[in-house]
């Protein structure tokens, strides 16, 4: 399985080729997204809906790095509110 969705931690001349193993809408991986799921985003992930959710705006004492991943993360949200493709 760890060589079928390209896992990160695997060395990359076991990966194989390249190839898409998630999508959703317009965002794609072609390595395991778990892989890319740290205990910092997934912290960053529960500040963010936990400050929308109270209707907390970002704060200028924010961090760069965080402040950015809640803009993303708003365009995300944004988008799949849209289009209907919440889960």
């Amino acid at each position: 399985m760890d060589v079928k969705r390209r896992c990160g931690f695997l060395p990359a001349a076991l990966r194989g080729e390249s190839r898409i193993v998630w999508g959703r809408g317009q965002t794609y991986l072609d390595e395991c997204p778990k892989s890319f799921v740290t205990g910092e985003s997934l912290s960053m992930l529960e500040e963010f809906f936990v400050s929308r959710a109270l209707g907390i705006p970002p704060s200028a004492d924010m961090p760069a790095r965080t402040a950015d991943a809640f803009l993303i993360l708003r365009d995300q949200v944004e988008r799949e509110e849209r289009n209907g493709t919440t889960d």
